[in-house]
């Protein structure tokens, strides 16, 4: 065998050892507690990568313990504070049918609240108050859900307080979203498809403070589309409920304000 023959298998073995090398997991051998303690150093070096590698491998090896009940949440918290919904929203499912008598089971209703929520958030600010593109309004409604769920299931968990908050904030919002709706409806004659998206603000969300508006785009619509009787009881429901309401003294004119102001 010539030369160049033994030196290309010696490169060929040598190549092959290094990819075994690289290939090789390290952690083996290595006990829970010490993977759990290298994947919260990874997290606190901000490798969000590495660390939720090393809390996945520890969910494999330490199976229905609390450390790895702790893993789970803590990789689900780290794909929400990457904005990767779709990845914490899985691991907070797996979660919940793994361990649904688990102690930590209010914490991760809470997060996976605050997932949606996330997502939420930056909806309001990507529609322009013009812009009449129909936004999936589910991610709200799934925020909602995991919170009302959390305060009836555990109300006095250290979360419930400030899920209650954000459950008026999502009511409040999903509210004013349907009134924009009606007020894009209104201002461009389409009067029925207005008082449909008006009533559902009032069927869906009572007390929301948008039902002053919606009542005030009830009144003007059936007022256009010459149905007296039904404008007459929404205005007196609206001088009932809203006496000092600035649509009374404008008469009862919509502004063109800007529609994610809530109040």
């Amino acid at each position: 065998m010539s030369k160049l023959s033994l030196l290309s298998i010696g490169l060929v073995l040598l190549l092959g050892g290094c990819a075994s090398e690289l290939n090789q997991d390290k952690t083996l051998g290595w006990s829970p507690n010490r993977i759990f303690q290298e994947a919260r150093d990874e997290q606190e070096a901000g490798n969000t990568d590495k660390a939720v590698e090393l809390y996945q491998k520890l969910e494999g090896r330490a199976a229905g313990t609390p450390l790895a009940q702790q893993a789970m949440l803590d990789a689900a918290y780290l794909r929400y504070k990457s904005r990767e919904p779709v990845y914490a929203e899985a691991i907070l499912d797996r979660f919940m049918r793994a361990h649904p008598t688990s102690p930590a089971m209010d914490y991760a209703l809470y997060l996976k609240g605050l997932v949606n929520f996330n997502d939420d958030a930056g909806m309001f600010g990507l529609l322009g108050a013009d812009n009449l593109s129909e936004r999936d309004q589910q991610a709200s409604k799934d925020a909602f859900e995991s919170f009302r769920e959390l305060v009836t299931r555990f109300p006095n968990s250290k979360y419930a307080a400030d899920a209650r908050e954000r459950m008026g904030y999502i009511v409040n919002s999903l509210a004013q979203y349907e009134v924009h709706v009606a007020r894009y409806y209104l201002k461009r004659g389409a009067y029925l498809a207005a008082i449909a998206r008006a009533q559902q603000t009032l069927q869906d969300y009572p007390q929301a403070p948008a039902l002053e508006e919606a009542l005030a785009i009830l009144i003007q619509a059936y007022d256009a589309i010459s149905l007296p009787q039904l404008r007459d009881d929404n205005l007196r429901i609206l001088k009932q409920n809203f006496p000092q309401s600035a649509y009374l003294k404008q008469g009862l004119q919509v502004e063109a304000k800007s529609w994610w102001k809530l109040w």
